[in-house]
């Protein structure tokens, strides 16, 4: 088995399942999701520690008390995403370098 293959492969799945809370969590906040369901709330605490590190970067918008606007998740998303395909190129550099020498 390709071990380049195969960690490419588990990167892309963690980043997609990543991208995925990410993307609920926007959507059900804008949504104005109810809070006390068992899955709204299981999402918020699952993707609560991947937002952590952007919270309050910038402003929340709540429209009529209830539909929230999260910037912070979206920005998130894109940071995730950049990180996403710098390591994956990093990967892809390193892994067809040491390809190369051994070929030689």
């Amino acid at each position: 088995m390709n071990i380049k293959y195969l960690t490419s492969n588990l990167l892309n799945a963690f980043f997609v399942l990543v991208e995925s809370f990410l993307a609920v969590r926007f959507i059900l906040k804008l949504f104005g999701a109810n809070a006390a369901n068992g899955f709204v709330n299981w999402v918020y605490e699952m993707s609560g520690s991947l937002l952590e590190p952007f919270r309050e970067i910038f402003p929340t918008k709540v429209f009529h008390n209830t539909f929230v606007l999260e910037f912070s998740t979206i920005f998130a998303m894109v940071a995730y995403s950049i990180a996403a395909l710098l390591i994956i190129s990093f990967l892809d550099i390193i892994t067809s370098s040491a390809t190369i020498k051994t070929k030689k």
